[in-house]
């Protein structure tokens, strides 16, 4: 049985076998949040105390099993919102020591990086790009819980980027599926917006998101290309984001590619990552739309790994929760 509480989806699941789902019942906040134009910390803790339980029962349900079935409670400790995390970690912990089950405690990021295990045979070692609203890597995922991070954002997560532009061209929150849905209507060689950094593997995306800001300037205010503007930012985000991951798998020479994270969903990012993987002969991988986002399904298939290796943290009545923790360099 798993937790997830980092940020806005309260999530349980129950996965078996670190493969079948069982159940990953969602509960997403967007529709609270997004009066605000963004997640609000104290807004997201309370609701989750307030949905937790029901999730909890509801995943019980679905998934048809007891406490006798359960062999072990994951929960997401790290990293996210502190109030959210701590909100799940409670919960664990309650129910590893009312079933007497081991607890394990999984790094979201981690979490991200095994979603696409649930839905296909893939062995390591690849190439993770993560991509979300708090984060952009490029890990080098050796095997199971040995992982290098190549490179990492400096300044905007690709998936704030997005909102932030979304909220310029006056898009609702949030602002990622607004922007891939204008722009399969554009032009996406309309503007030529900057790809940033390109001889290293980390990533700015502060650059671009000012670079469209003042292209707005130039313009009637009533007569503003939605359109090709979200077109054009999509292709160089997608063109930066392929470059480097595509260029680590080479110098690794790692032919499998993963993208996961909420990100994961951008249309242009998987086309042409696609491309660019078949023009290699590199295996890409893609966790559905569903797993993309934040879920305890993936949370669940990360545990099992540690558990049946026996690694993770055994002295979990002390486990805090983390707000900010990269994943793990070994």
């Amino acid at each position: 049985m798993a937790i997830e509480s980092s940020c806005d989806e309260t999530s349980v699941a129950i996965v078996k076998n670190g493969k079948e789902i069982l159940s990953n019942i969602i509960s997403s906040q967007i529709d609270i949040h997004a009066q605000y134009g963004g997640v609000v910390p104290e807004i997201a803790s309370r609701q989750h105390v307030l949905t937790i339980n029901p999730i909890l029962e509801e995943a019980i349900k679905e998934a048809n099993v007891s406490k006798d079935d359960i062999d072990a409670i994951a929960v997401t400790y790290a990293p996210g919102l502190q109030g959210s995390l701590l909100v799940g970690i409670t919960t664990a912990k309650t129910i590893a020591w009312l079933w007497n089950k081991p607890l394990i405690p999984v790094n979201h990021l981690e979490g991200h990086m095994y979603s696409v295990f649930l839905e296909n045979d893939i062995n390591p070692p690849m190439i993770t790009l993560l991509v979300s609203g708090g984060h952009t890597e490029i890990i080098h995922f050796k095997e199971h819980g040995k992982y290098t991070l190549i490179g990492k954002t400096k300044d905007d997560a690709v998936g704030e980027a997005f909102d932030k532009v979304a909220r310029l061209l006056g898009l609702p929150y949030p602002g990622g599926p607004y922007i891939d849905k204008y722009a399969k209507l554009g032009n996406n060689k309309a503007f030529d917006f900057p790809r940033a950094m390109k001889n290293s593997y980390d990533f700015s995306f502060s650059g671009i998101k000012t670079s469209v800001l003042y292209k707005l300037k130039e313009m009637d205010k009533d007569n503003i290309p939605i359109n090709d503007i979200a077109a054009s930012f999509s292709q160089a985000v997608a063109d930066t984001l392929v470059e480097k991951t595509i260029n680590v798998a080479k110098e690794l020479n790692v032919n499998k590619i993963v993208i996961t994270g909420g990100v994961a969903a951008n249309s242009f990012l998987r086309n042409e990552m696609q491309k660019a993987c078949d023009k290699r002969k590199f295996k890409l991988f893609l966790p559905s739309m569903k797993l993309c986002t934040d879920n305890a399904a993936m949370i669940g298939c990360a545990a099992y790994y540690k558990y049946i290796r026996d690694d993770y943290n055994k002295d979990w009545l002390n486990l805090e929760a983390v707000s900010r923790e990269p994943i793990s360099s070994k």
